[in-house]
């Protein structure tokens, strides 16, 4: 428990004495309660003997004199320096949909449901429109990265400011954060044109469209009059550079996917993206099934001393973000909290991020060795724990503290309280 408090601890100069005391009543009944996570039944759960008026708690969420960026900056600070203390850090970044149902929900809009949209049908909700910067960390049982969300930013519906320009700012206000460190940006196609943004001391990987229209470089100075060129003569598209590419052209390499290796052909080539890139090469990476069960992969990156496989590996590590939204919405109740007004429903989401990453890094803490599950027959290869085993395990934690509490009497009745904490622990 002492842990857990430390970690909210970090938070108290940003929130001043009353405030934090509702914050962290806040985040245990989240943590706590079973069944949905609105505001209501976070209060019953924290707060049972009505020690606050229960409107403090949602003045708090709503209108509270704090500001989720200072939130997001202890958050980053303590994973890089617990987590990520050297070498490159690596970041992730894409954005999700919150379902708000309701007409009085503040800022929310309907835009598409990437999860419920296919290539042939395009399914629309209504919503917040989240853009989220992860961190990317190895836990130390090993298994698949983990992503920690350390920022996030509201796109609102006819937006001024786009999802890519959103991820600029944060990754240019992440930046400041860890001064002095690199970093590296992976994200899906649509968040392509960060590669060539020019983000200070990051470097990024993204997908190539199949059509894009890549160049030679631009020429030197021709003795012409005029401008000069700003880039050469044109090259196919992408998929024509992979067919038109010779056996020998191509190299055997070994790519980590969700934590496997699997072996792969790659053929790598420096170009000029003058759509995304009007200055300078990107190194474009085409990754080929040798077996040609898989059609072909188009990365691009900024770093040019990255190697295919490095490429290749870095945007299959991108998984861990899409895990970090489902173990979210599911395991957490993101989108429960019924907070409608000003700021309610932007915090509430942000909010639920800023509690997943700290759950995580509580049990990175507490429990290195990740066995903490109870065990299952029809799991009996499980190696590594899933978020709800993190957030079983600090349940029980707080459930434990009080029920012991309560008890008038010590003598045994431990079958009795396992069962019940069990129940607890796993109670969606």
């Amino acid at each position: 428990m002492k842990s857990w408090t430390g970690l909210l601890e970090q938070a108290r100069p940003l929130l001043g004495a009353p405030s934090f005391l509702l914050f962290t009543d806040l985040l245990t009944g989240w943590v706590c309660v079973p069944g949905r996570r609105t505001i209501t039944a976070m209060i019953a759960v924290a707060d049972p003997a009505g020690r606050r008026a229960h409107d403090a708690y949602h003045r708090f969420s709503r209108d509270g004199p704090w500001k989720m960026s200072g939130l997001w900056k202890v958050l980053a600070i303590h994973v890089v320096a617990r987590h990520a203390p050297t070498g490159v850090i690596e970041l992730l970044c894409d954005d999700t949909l919150f379902h708000k149902s309701g007409r009085k929900v503040n800022r929310a809009g309907v835009f598409r449901d990437a999860v419920r949209s296919t290539t042939r049908r395009v399914v629309y909700a209504t919503g917040l429109n989240l853009v989220v910067v992860t961190i990317r960390i190895s836990p130390p049982w090993g298994g698949c990265p983990i992503a920690l969300p350390i920022n996030v930013r509201h796109h609102k519906k006819n937006d001024t400011t786009t999802t890519v320009a959103h991820a600029a700012l944060m990754i240019r206000e992440i930046t400041r954060w860890p001064p002095g460190r690199e970093l590296h940006l992976c994200a899906d196609g649509a968040y392509a044109t960060l590669v060539g943004a020019g983000l200070p001391r990051t470097q990024a990987t993204s997908r190539m469209r199949r059509d894009a229209a890549p160049h030679e470089t631009a020429p030197s100075a021709t003795g012409k009059r005029g401008r000069p060129r700003m880039r050469g003569e044109p090259l196919p598209t992408p998929t024509e550079l992979a067919a038109k590419a010779r056996p020998d052209d191509w190299m055997s390499v070994t790519i980590e996917h969700r934590g496997t290796p699997i072996e792969r052909l790659a053929h790598v080539r420096d170009v000029l993206w003058y759509h995304v890139k009007k200055t300078g090469l990107v190194r474009l990476v085409i990754v080929r099934d040798p077996d040609g069960i898989e059609r072909d992969d188009f990365f691009v990156t900024s770093d040019l001393t990255n190697s295919g496989a490095e490429a290749a590996s870095r945007y299959a590590g991108r998984r861990p973000i899409e895990v970090c939204f489902r173990d979210v919405k599911q395991d957490l109740g993101g989108q429960d909290p019924q907070s409608w007004k000003r700021q309610g429903p932007e915090r509430a989401a942000s909010l639920s991020r800023w509690l997943h990453a700290l759950i995580w890094c509580w049990h990175i803490d507490t429990h290195p060795t990740g066995r903490t599950w109870i065990p299952r027959p029809w799991y009996p290869g499980k190696k590594t724990p899933s978020f709800l085993d993190a957030l079983a395990a600090i349940r029980r934690v707080h459930w434990a503290g009080r029920t012991n509490t309560m008890s008038a009497s010590k003598h045994d009745h431990d079958k009795i309280t396992d069962a019940l904490l069990d129940t607890l622990a796993y109670a969606a």
